[in-house]
């Protein structure tokens, strides 16, 4: 049996001296014991994992809306779920490989998206325009980077010492995406989840708009990495059987995952960092692809923008989605004693914006439709069911 002390120390002989040690963990805003048989981080992940913020991510939009709105959805699209998991396969398999701390890049890949609202980034700047229309300085905006800091130091109510999960700082740092002005980059773990983020739904995004059929292969051949990708792995039918499409999106991922693991080793060894510490002192991140690929991702996300996440048949849910969390926001905010308890006590601490924007944010797409609808005025002649 392996304790807490013989973990940690099988980490420092193994792990790559500019890793992040967990018996170098820096504390946590309320001291508590640690586990006997976790490191810090394994004790951060568990606690993430368990989390009902976790669990709705299953419900909560990627790209294509997990409720059927309008003629419904398949049940094979990447959800915020599935895209954290394939996020913290990334990011643990990179770590692996470059000698990081591949329990604290998990941790913070599985608590990245926790911050979310219904219906993807059309959720997100409804939200962020009902707060600026409606918040008090200084809780006036929504960004789900924020949201997720807020879910493990606040709302997530678990147990009776605190507020919050108690999250080592190391993690809580890697979430604070925006907020690090003059403090340097973070750590390589938390650079690398960044990384594995864009990777992950820059490849599943081309997937998802291939089996959707909102994207075609006609239409990725004027993508120079889908071009390249071909000339690696030439399919076996122009119009792309299932198998072609899934085996193009694997050799996808692994020339993407190489190509960010040689070129951030080749960084490291650059810029000659030995700590932690002399990482987080850099003026820019090491974790990076090589000069050709960066601009090979920067044409694809251009080509996503325009092609598939404009799409007017996303456009069309990118309305609804807008439409429904507006409704659902007013009417809440109208009538507070429609909140449940709990979320009216908070609003007696950060205001009533911010509650229903916290309530309205951590709901699913399933419920948040079906809170709406239960909202609706009944059909004249249609009597009461």
């Amino acid at each position: 049996m392996f304790t807490r002390a013989d973990l940690e120390a099988r980490e420092a002989a193994g792990l790559a001296p500019y890793a992040t040690l967990s018996r170098a963990a820096r504390g946590r805003a309320f001291p508590e014991p640690e586990s006997g048989t976790r490191t810090a981080f394994q004790k951060d992940r568990d606690r993430i994992l368990h989390t009902t913020a976790f669990r709705r991510l299953e419900y909560k939009t990627q790209v294509f809306v997990n409720v059927s709105l309008s003629g419904g959805q398949g049940d094979h699209y990447r959800t915020r779920l599935t895209h954290t998991l394939e996020v913290s396969q990334v990011a643990r398999s990179v770590a692996l490989t470059l000698g990081l701390n591949e329990t604290l890049a998990e941790a913070i890949a599985l608590a990245h998206d926790l911050g979310h609202p219904p219906f993807g980034h059309a959720g997100e700047r409804a939200l962020n325009a009902l707060m600026e229309e409606h918040g008090a300085a200084p809780n006036n905006t929504f960004d789900h980077n924020s949201q997720a800091c807020r879910i493990v130091t606040v709302l997530e109510d678990r147990y009776p010492d605190f507020r919050g999960l108690n999250l080592t700082r190391d993690t809580l740092d890697g979430l604070n995406k925006h907020r690090r002005a003059g403090l340097g980059p973070p750590s390589l773990e938390a650079q690398l989840v960044d990384a594995a983020d864009a990777l992950a739904y820059t490849a599943h995004d081309l997937d998802d708009g291939l089996r959707s059929g909102l994207l075609t292969p006609e239409d990725l051949t004027e993508l120079p990495l889908w071009a390249e990708l071909l000339s690696r792995v030439p399919p076996a039918s122009p119009s792309l059987t299932e198998r072609d499409r899934r085996t193009l999106h694997r050799e996808l991922l692994g020339w993407l995952i190489d190509d960010l693991t040689r070129a951030t080793h080749a960084a490291i060894v650059e810029s000659g960092v030995r700590t932690p510490e002399a990482v987080r002192a850099l003026p820019e991140r090491l974790v990076t692809y090589s000069p050709e690929m960066r601009v090979r991702l920067r044409e694809t996300g251009d080509f996503l923008r325009s092609r598939l996440y404009r799409h007017w048949r996303v456009e069309m849910q990118v309305e609804q989605g807008t439409r429904l969390l507006t409704g659902l926001f007013t009417a809440l905010l109208s009538r507070p004693s429609m909140l449940p308890p709990s979320v009216r006590a908070r609003a007696e601490e950060g205001g009533l914006p911010r509650a229903v924007c916290d309530y309205v944010s951590g709901m699913t797409d399933r419920y948040a439709a079906e809170l709406h609808a239960a909202l609706r005025p009944p059909v004249p002649g249609a009597g009461w069911r």
